[in-house]
């Protein structure tokens, strides 16, 4: 035989390669299509892991801007009444030492080089018309800053800050010396809820969730010792077994690719045989 008529006895070959080839490169694009429980499985895990990143990520930033402020308000224990208030002295300072407390400031977390600090003179709650008044610093929340629009220093300073000015205010009963133009205690208990408790309720719920949806949480029976012995006794030889299985499935697996080599091996030899 010819060149040419080897070319021709190895084109089907070639041929059979390319259409074997091409149907495993489509099954594998395919793929398998998952069903509807893996498809609410999948979803329901990427909406609890979301969920918990989110609520653990926003309690980083809610804590100190609203939860701590609200915890100290309630801890101060400033009285549910109002009392009368009248501004008794006003000082406005610069720079960073004269400025280690203000009456309000908008920014807690950066230094401030101007601040405004407003005293305030009342009588306590329940005093005869007669008894001394008290000297208090005013300040716009317990931590004397926030933000806006809660917080505007501009008018905060020009309402109370003014000599003479009167208005109801409360003060504290743990620290007399401290006082407030605004309280309300179920305004604090709504932030803490909002605030703290929610968030950490959904977050503990979608985390033990998770942990339930794919974690083994079930209790295992207790055995007694004798069958702990027993078992602990028969795993070398189950190790031993499923290692002899696993060499048996190996050779066979091998002989088997073997023989499909040997196989083509025969058929070349027959083709070139053949040409010659």
């Amino acid at each position: 035989m010819t060149s040419g008529s080897c070319e021709l006895l190895l084109d089907p070959l070639l041929e059979l390669r390319k259409k074997k080839l091409t149907e495993l490169a489509h099954v594998r694009k395919r793929g398998e299509r998952k069903s509807r429980r893996q498809q609410i499985w999948f979803y329901s895990t990427l909406f609890l892991a979301m969920t918990t990143v989110a609520t653990g990520t926003s309690l980083l930033f809610l804590v100190p801007l609203y939860v701590d402020p609200a915890i100290s308000t309630l801890i101060a224990d400033f009285v549910e009444q109002p009392v009368t208030c009248v501004t008794s002295r006003r000082h406005d300072y610069s720079g960073l030492f004269n400025c280690t407390w203000s009456s309000c400031r908008e920014g807690c977390t950066s230094d401030f080089y101007r601040c405004t600090h407003i005293y305030v003179e009342y009588a306590e709650s329940g005093a005869q018309s007669s008894a001394p008044t008290r000297e208090a610093v005013l300040l716009v929340n317990i931590k004397g800053c926030g933000y806006p629009p809660s917080v505007r220093c501009i008018n905060f300073t020009a309402k109370y800050g003014v000599l003479g000015a009167s208005f109801p205010c409360y003060y504290s009963r743990q620290n007399k010396t401290v006082a407030m133009n605004r309280y309300d205690r179920s305004e604090q208990v709504h932030t803490i809820v909002a605030f703290f408790l929610v968030p950490f309720v959904v977050c503990v719920i979608s985390s033990v969730t998770l942990c339930v949806m794919h974690c083994d949480c079930r209790l295992l029976p207790r055995t007694p010792p004798d069958t702990q012995q027993q078992t602990a006794s028969d795993e070398p030889n189950s190790g031993s077994s499923q290692r002899a299985k696993r060499r048996e499935s190996l050779l066979q697996r091998s002989k088997g690719v073997c023989i499909q080599k040997l196989a083509l091996i025969d058929a070349l030899v027959d083709a070139v045989s053949a040409c010659k």
